[in-house]
């Protein structure tokens, strides 16, 4: 039985996957992980724009407001958290060390230290 592993972007490029977000890694290549990014769509993303690893972080991402986002509230600032049980976008106001998820209901610690994207 072959062990499940998880993906998320390490690039700020548009590849289909909300940023921030953990995805099931469904099969990888030498050069591609196909990844399980809704329900019966199976999305082949290249390896190299990927952080794969066999335990997702449960942790809400802070992830760095793209310069072209335009679905995105104005009113969120600067950054914005993604849960990482149900991949919900949220605003971080007053910097929260823990935050509930309006979608699932999850609460988890919010990732500050992480700085995802800064160095990619």
């Amino acid at each position: 039985m072959a062990l499940m592993q998880w993906a998320r972007l390490q690039a700020d490029v548009n590849a289909q996957l909300r940023r921030g977000a953990w995805y099931p890694v469904v099969r990888l290549t030498a050069t591609e992980a196909v990844l399980e990014v809704s329900k019966g769509k199976p999305t082949p993303v290249p390896r190299t724009l990927l952080k794969i690893t066999p335990t997702p972080k449960h942790t809400w991402t802070v992830v760095p407001r793209p310069s072209r986002a335009v679905r995105l509230p104005a009113s969120w600032g600067e950054s914005y958290g993604v849960c990482p049980n149900c991949r919900n976008r949220a605003p971080l106001d007053n910097h929260p060390a823990q935050l509930r998820c309006q979608r699932c209901n999850g609460i988890f610690e919010v990732a500050w230290e992480e700085h995802y994207l800064e160095s990619a």
